[in-house]
């Protein structure tokens, strides 16, 4: 009974043993552990990154969303069709955006935005608008040019002064009317003037006696449009874009050759003060695109490039 006792005690000292060594052994492949945890917090990245990734997208989708609210454009008098046309297909395309013009000669837009006069966009008929207005703070760049324009005589329906040639614009007791010369086609029609004086044909008196024939000196190009349309004067230099299907009817038209000719360039800023900076660019993208390009063609303007 003694050596059985011994046996027993052996035989449990051993299994004890046994049992000891298996537990240091499951303690050992404890240590895989980490490598599942790692699997985890790899899969916690990506699913962070993948987070990041939609939120970009979701940013990205807000900025390129239609714009709303309201684009106030200072515009040159000249612009109106066009301009008017681009407003249709921009409030249609965009529910909830506003376009608010103010037309007028672009020296006067200008001083309206020295004075403190509220606008995102402004579209001159010339460059030296946008220059001063650079220059006093008022617009963010000198402008990007999106449209080209060309002088032209027009004369009442009937012409009832007689002109047959440019030349004709200096007889005496005509009645011309142009636009002030601070106004961009004021200014561009005494350029014209000045290059017909050089030519042989012309004389070099002819600017002084056409001007001396003046009647008025308009605010701006509609108003000298107009004056010639009621046959209040005899002639007088517009744009060519001025000349619309409208007005055709009512009005004949004399060319101006290239050589004397003075071609117009509108550029376009936004103003520091912009209150809306998306429907700004969203305007100014058309107007640059194929679609704003197209609807200037259609209203007699060269195309900017």
């Amino acid at each position: 009974m003694h050596l059985s006792f011994k046996f027993v005690q052996k035989t449990s000292l051993i299994l004890t043993f046994i049992l000891l060594s298996a537990l240091i052994v499951a303690c050992g492949d404890n240590t895989a552990t980490p490598v599942a945890t790692t699997t985890v917090v790899s899969t916690t990245a990506a699913a962070t990154t993948t987070s990041i990734t939609a939120a970009t997208a979701t940013t990205n989708a807000v900025t390129t969303s239609p714009a709303t609210g309201e684009i106030v454009v200072f515009a040159a008098s000249s612009l109106t069709d066009p301009y008017n046309e681009i407003k249709t297909e921009l409030e249609n395309a965009n529910p909830g955006l506003k376009i608010t013009y103010n037309f007028g000669a672009s020296n006067t837009l200008r001083t309206q935005l020295e004075q403190g006069a509220k606008a995102d966009i402004f579209a001159s008929a010339n460059q030296t608008e946008v220059d001063k207005a650079f220059d006093s703070g008022l617009v963010l760049n000198k402008g990007t040019i999106f449209a080209k324009n060309r002088l032209v005589v027009i004369l009442p329906k009937g012409n009832p002064g007689k002109v047959e040639k440019l030349q004709d614009l200096g007889k005496v007791g005509l009645k011309f009317v142009t636009a002030q010369k601070d106004v961009p086609v004021g200014g561009y029609t005494l350029q014209a003037l000045a290059a017909m004086r050089k030519d042989p044909s012309f004389g070099s008196d002819f600017s002084t006696k056409v001007q001396a024939n003046t009647v008025s000196q308009e605010a701006n190009v509609k108003q000298v449009l107009a004056k010639v349309q009621l046959g209040e004067a005899d002639a007088g230099v517009v744009y060519i874009s001025d000349v619309s299907p409208k007005v055709y009817p009512e009005i004949v038209t004399l060319d101006i050759p290239d050589q004397f000719n003075t071609i117009a360039t509108y550029p376009i800023a936004i103003l520091k003060a912009v209150q809306n900076p998306n429907g700004a660019k969203l305007f100014i993208d058309y107007l640059l695109g194929s679609k704003g390009q197209a609807i200037l063609k259609k209203n007699n303007f060269v195309p900017a490039a």
